[in-house]
Parts: C-alpha cells; sequence; structure tokens
C-alpha cells in the first residue's frame, strides 16, 4: 500500500476530562478522516472519549499511561506503532496538549510543584515530540502539503508573559515555546511541520464552568474560548501546505483584555 493511500493517523495527548482543547481536537480530526490515538493519564476518560468517537463512525483507540515520563511516553508510542502498523497506517499528526497547573504565589511553590511543573511540560514534551519527530522522519511527503508530518503544541499566554501566580507555571509555557521553535527550526528543511499555538483566554470546559459558575460567560463568545474553535485553528495548521507554514498561532476570544 502507497503511503499516499495509507490511513492517516492521529495521535493526542493531554485530554483532561475530555471537554476541552485535547478532546475537541481528537473528535475533529476523527471527523475528517483520521485515525486517533488517545495518550492521556486516566483511563477512563481515554475508553469514554474513544468509545464517543467510535460510536459516530470514527476510529480511535485508548493507550493509558501512569505518568508522563519519558518511559510511559516512549511505551505509548511503541504501543501506537503495533496498533496501527505501516503499510496500511501512517502517523501524520501529533498533538502535545500536556501541561500542570501551579497557581501560587511565589514563596508558596515547592520544590514538587517545580518538579511536577518541569515534567508534565517540558521533560514530557520532549519525550513526546521524540516520537513523533521518529514516526514522521520515516514517511513520505504528502502530496497534498509537502509534508511528512505535523507537529503541534498547545501553549498559553503564560508562553511569553508571567503574571503574579504563574512563577510556578509560565517557565515550563515558556520552556515549550522554545522548544517547539527550536525543532520547526531544524526539522522545517525535512518537511516536518512544527508549531505552537498561544491560547490567550479562558476555554469553555468543564472545570471553567465549575470554578466560574456563571451562565452569562458561558453563553458569551465574544469573551471565552471554544475548544472547537481551537480545534479548527490545529486543523488549519495541519492542511497547510509547504509554502506558507505558520510556527505560533495566537487564538483569543474577540473581548479578551490581559
Amino acid at each position: 500500500m502507497s503511503s499516499q493511500t495509507a490511513k492517516r493517523v492521529a495521535v493526542v495527548l493531554g485530554l483532561g476530562n475530555g471537554s476541552g482543547t485535547g478532546g475537541a481536537t481528537a473528535r475533529l480530526f476523527a471527523k475528517n478522516g483520521y485515525e486517533i490515538a488517545l495518550i492521556a493519564r486516566g483511563g477512563d476518560t481515554l475508553e469514554k472519549l474513544a468509545k464517543e468517537i467510535l460510536s459516530n463512525g470514527g476510529h480511535a483507540k485508548a493507550f493509558s499511561v501512569s505518568s508522563y515520563s519519558h518511559e510511559d511516553i516512549t511505551n505509548a508510542w511503541s504501543a501506537i506503532h503495533k496498533a496501527f502498523p505501516k503499510p496500511e497506517y501512517v502517523i501524520r499528526v501529533a498533538v502535545f496538549n500536556g501541561g500542570s497547573g501551579v497557581f501560587k504565589k511565589f514563596l508558596d511553590v515547592t520544590p514538587q510543584d517545580v518538579q511536577t511543573a518541569l515534567q508534565a511540560t517540558i521533560a514530557s514534551a520532549f519525550s513526546f515530540s521524540r516520537g513523533a519527530i521518529l514516526a514522521f522522519k520515516d514517511n513520505d511527503i504528502e502530496e497534498s502539503n509537502g509534508k511528512r508530518g505535523a507537529l503541534l503544541f498547545t501553549g498559553a499566554t503564560a508562553s511569553i508573559r508571567g503574571n503574579v501566580l504563574t512563577s510556578g507555571f509560565a517557565p515550563g509555557k515558556h520552556g515549550l515555546r522554545a522548544l517547539s521553535q527550536s525543532l520547526s527550526k531544524e526539522f522545517g528543511k525535512e518537511n516536518i511541520h512544527v508549531a505552537h499555538a498561544i491560547i490567550d483566554g479562558a476555554i469553555l470546559m468543564d472545570g471553567q464552568r465549575q470554578r466560574r459558575n456563571d451562565p452569562a460567560w458561558e453563553a458569551n463568545e465574544d469573551v471565552r474560548l471554544s475548544p472547537e474553535s481551537i480545534a479548527s485553528s490545529y486543523l488549519y495548521l495541519v492542511n497547510q501546505d509547504r509554502s506558507a507554514w505558520t510556527w505560533e498561532l495566537d487564538l483569543r476570544p474577540a473581548h479578551e483584555k490581559w
């Protein structure tokens, strides 16, 4: 089977409870013909989302990890290659949506907080990116867009700007952005597209709904981000052809005022 006719696979790491960016991205790519490989901690959410995608006519498999350590992420990649073997399948997309939120005053941040944030945001991104780049390097260039594959990173306002409670969060996001830029420079010349998305605002997902408890905020599309709209932007990035690739995309609601 030619790699041009093989089934395309999108790998998504980081799902939360499935109501945010990771879940929306998996659902949208499934609707657009991708086989979906889901990596996350928490098997219940993984299985629930995989079954939802299957029930809606897509194809998805869950790969639960106990942590975002190098060993667990590497093992997940190995399992994905076994579940989606060449030449029937080809991994074309990898989305890193992992992270850890530590929002405290600086003197309240513990050494364990620092290690948790760095592991979940930077170390895990290195491991995930290594698996993605190795998979892409083995691909032929896709005729429709000139790519061997696309690696996307979910960033935040804290990727470019710290704030009073982000001393334990922003360094990891800064590092993630720097990693994505470095990979873009190194592997763009091998037709591997690396992109970073700054998500500048609050996303309409279950955690935000519970914290805010504000129906007016939920209903107002001008003041919050939709995970489905973020996913549409990710699909746009993946479909860009080789003559005009975006490294960084800044997404914010119309009335964002940070």
